[in-house]
Order: structure tokens, then sequence, then C-alpha cells
């Protein structure tokens, strides 16, 4: 009788290290990846107020370009987990390697589209007429540096795939050194102004993505994996990757809905949203680092054909991802006093937040359990499920959120419809978990 809760111990215990070994990293990767545009805008901002609005129009853009092809990503760290847990490293830097080429090729499209049309893009965002001209020269130049960000994500879950985070942190880090320092050196050293930030941080991500191919190719030549271009890889990639790409869609338009709706409010509540919306993707890191360890962990269980324990593991995330949220929860209420003014003086904007920052603090635990279960499901490959899943999300969200000017509540009232959107996404993906229906094993789904 004392065999079976000893069992149950050590596999917690084994859970936890792999967890956090993996979580950690990938933790300070992720916050990494911003401090990119603010070093931008630090830099940029003492050009002049032109030339900053200049950067965040096309920062905007190319951010929404990052986001949409995020699935490169989440997709490759599924497919290569799950031939490392088969024990097949060749076909797994293989499959890698199919991301990667979806991602080059998708990146010369990028640019083929947006070198020609950048004024368009910057006027369709509503860049006034003085910022108009450095956003286009901003987004000309970093636009270019797009093949080798799309490299860095699909190469980021080549790596996540085969259970390391620790590479991608240490790249990170270097680059955000290497992007500030460049940044600093061509806009003011060298007098290039707008332009020396832009091609300061391409620079630096081409040198990021050169580090993670020598990486992956020292990985191909050890294990013999082939390097060309495969036609039926390479699609397989993208079919893997359009319901990941529907499901982030889908979560960009509630983000836009919600700001949309705040904007509505009046200019009080816009700002007090923004800021908390910038807190609340703050918080989403922590969170997705625990999602990101799922989509290594729960790939290579299925791999390997342990459904047992995929099962124990997604039930171990769970229980961090409750425990963490609950943490986050009550630093977001301590820290309300502190945290506000850093952002704005002015009473009315304070006054709409606080009562919306309690409504994000008690969601936290929610967060944390749709964010856990959210990898669960890449990591298994469910990504039709989390298409639909969130295409419904987006179906009851829509509705409610529209209805917040109309019968009032202000900014609390829709950041509980944030809240209840949360809920939905937590409600879908506990019952796919709950069916089982996601445990697929195998070195393919």
């Amino acid at each position: 009788m004392t065999q079976a809760p000893a069992r149950r111990r050590n596999g917690r215990r084994q859970h936890d290290r792999e967890i956090v070994a993996l979580a950690v990293p990938a933790f300070g990767a992720l916050v990494a990846e911003p401090l990119f545009l603010l070093a931008d805008t630090a830099i940029v901002g003492h050009l002049g107020t032109a030339q900053l609005a200049g950067l965040g129009v096309a920062s905007a853009l190319l951010m929404t370009a990052v986001s949409v092809f995020v699935f490169l990503a989440y997709a490759t760290t599924a497919a290569v987990a799950r031939r490392v847990g088969a024990g097949d490293l060749q076909a797994a830097i293989r499959q890698g390697m199919d991301g990667i080429w979806l991602a080059l090729l998708l990146g010369a499209a990028v640019v083929a589209v947006a070198l020609p049309t950048a004024p368009h893009l910057v006027s369709l965002f509503g860049a006034s007429e003085a910022a108009a001209p450095y956003a286009t020269t901003y987004l000309r130049i970093s636009v270019l540096g797009i093949p080798a960000m799309l490299v860095v994500l699909a190469a980021t879950g080549v790596l996540r795939g085969l259970q390391d985070t620790r590479t991608p942190l240490y790249v990170a880090v270097a680059g955000f050194v290497a992007n500030g320092a460049l940044n600093a050196g061509l806009v003011y050293g060298a007098d290039l102004g707008i332009a020396g930030s832009a091609w300061g941080t391409v620079i630096a991500q081409c040198g990021m993505a050169v580090v993670y191919l020598v990486v992956v190719l020292r990985g191909a030549r050890k294990h013999g994996a082939s390097l060309r271009p495969d036609a039926a890889g390479i699609r397989a990639s993208a079919q893997a990757g359009v319901p990941l790409l529907v499901r982030t869609l889908s979560l960009r338009a509630i983000l836009m809905i919600a700001t949309a709706v705040a904007a509505r409010l009046g200019d009080a509540d816009i700002a007090a949203h923004q800021i908390i919306l910038s807190l609340w993707s703050l918080l989403a890191f922590a969170l997705d680092a625990i999602a990101i360890a799922g989509q290594a962990i729960i790939g290579r269980y299925l791999g390997a054909g342990d459904a047992q324990g995929a099962r124990d593991a997604c039930r171990r995330m769970v229980e961090w991802g409750i425990a963490v949220g609950v943490v986050l929860g009550v630093l977001v209420v301590i820290t309300r006093p502190v945290f506000l003014p850093l952002f704005s003086s002015d009473p009315a904007v304070k006054d709409v937040a606080l009562p919306a920052l309690v409504i994000v603090a008690l969601s936290q635990p929610i967060s944390g359990i749709v964010f856990v279960l959210d990898g669960v499901l890449m990591g298994a490959g469910d990504g039709p499920y989390l298409a639909w899943a969130m295409l419904v999300t987006l179906a009851v969200f829509t509705p409610a959120a529209l209805l917040v000017p109309v019968l009032g509540g202000g900014l609390t009232a829709l950041w509980a419809t944030m809240t209840l959107m949360m809920t939905v996404r937590m409600l879908t993906l506990w019952l796919r978990t709950r069916s089982g229906r996601w445990i697929v094993t195998g070195a393919t789904r």
C-alpha cells in the first residue's frame, strides 16, 4: 500500500524537474524578445516625436507579422518532440528542417509583398504626415529581417522539441545585447537616424538566425539528417500550422475587439486598458513558459507511446498552472498601488484601472489552466480542435464585448468579458483533455 503513493511522489518530482528545467529558460527567452522593441523605442525616442511615432506604426506591423507566424515554433515543437520520444533523432531534425525551409519561404513571400506596399501599409495604420516617412523607412529596412525572424521561430521550435530551452535563452539574451549596441552605434555613431535602428535590428536578427542554423546543422550532421528541402515535408509542416494560424488570428481578433471597445469608453478607459493589457501580456509570459514545457514534454511522451505518462504530466502541469496563477494574482493585488503610478499620474486613469486590475488578478488561476492545456494540446498535435475552440470563444466574446458600451460597467465590465473569454477557453480545453481524444501515440499524429 505504501509503494503506490511513493511512486506517485517520485513521478511528481520527476515531472516537476522536467517542467522547471524547460519552463525557466523558456520564460527568460520570452521576456528577452520584447526587449528588442524596448531598446529600439528608448534609442529612437531621443531622435524626436515624429521618429518615435513612425517606429510605433512600423513596429505594430512587424509584431503583427511575427504573431501571425508564431505557429512555426508551436507546430515544429510538437512534431520534433514526438520523434524524440520515438527515439528517432534523425527524423526529428529532418522534421525541424522542414519547418525552417517553410519559414524561409514564408519570409521571402512577406518581403516580396511588404517592400512595394510599405507606404500603403503605413497609411492604413493611420500614420500622420510627419511620421509616415519614418515609418516607411523603418518598415522597408526591417522587413528584410523577417526571413531571419521566422527562421528563429522555427529553429526555436526545433530546439524546444529536442527538450532544449537553454540555447534559445542564450541566443535571445545575446541578440538583445547586440541589438542595443548596434542601434546605438548606427543611430548616433554613424548618424543614420531611424534607419540605423532598423539596420541594427536586422543585423541582430540575422545573427540570431545564423547561430540557430549552426546549432541545427551540427545536429543534422551528427545524426545524418538531410538538409535538402523536401516538398512533402514542407507541405506537411504548413498543413500542421494552418489550424494554429486560425487559433492565433482568432486570439488577435479578440484583443483588437477589446481595444476597440475600450476606445469607445473614453480616453481614461483606453489609457487604463493599454496599461492593463501590457501587464496581462507580461503575466502571460510566465504562464506561456509552462505551456512551452507542456508542448515539449507531452510530445515526447506521446512519441514514446507512453499515454499514461502524458496524462500524468498533463495533470501535474495543470497543478503548476493553477499555483503560478494564484501567485501572479496575489502579486497583482499587492503591487497595484505601486504599478499604476509608473504608467500614469492621471487620477481618472487610476480610478478606472484599479477595479479592472482586481478582475485580472482573480482570473489568473483560470489563465494558468488555459495556458497549460493549450500547450498540452499543441504538444499532442491537436491543432484542429484548438482552432475550432478558439473560433467558438471568439463567437461568445464578440457580442458580450460589444454590449459593454450599451449596458455600462466601463472598463471593469470589459475585463469581466475578457475573463469570460478565458473561462470559455478553459472549458473547451478541459472538455478535450478529459475526453482523452488528444492522446494519439506514435512518432506522427
